[in-house]
């Protein structure tokens, strides 16, 4: 999974413009989000159709604002450019949470 430290308005267009991205806001900081590290690979793997990213969202907060993203960990998917689906809220994500989102949008 790649990891962003500071997304900008047109890296995010250039990142999700082709194909299939999942976007995880996430901060270093966040317990709930290092709930989802030991699962995350798994995960990636399960839904190798999609580029994963980790978005630093203290280094991100303008676009996670525009995306209304005001919790974390949250996650956004899209589709060639179009966002298809959203986990977006402050709680703690389970692994099977994260699993049963991403499948819906198959």
């Amino acid at each position: 999974m790649e990891e962003i430290k500071e997304l900008t308005s047109e890296k995010l267009k250039e990142i999700t413009k082709n194909g299939k991205v999942v976007l995880l806001f996430s901060a270093a900081w966040c317990p709930d989000c290092r709930f989802l590290d030991p699962f995350l690979p798994q995960i990636e793997k399960d839904n190798s159709d999609a580029k994963f990213y980790k978005v630093d969202r203290d280094g991100s907060v303008d676009v996670a604002k525009e995306l209304n993203i005001f919790g974390i960990p949250s996650f956004v998917v899209y589709q060639d450019g179009k966002e298809i689906g959203r986990l977006v809220n402050k709680d703690r994500k389970t692994k099977e949470e994260v699993e049963n989102f991403l499948n819906s949008l198959k």
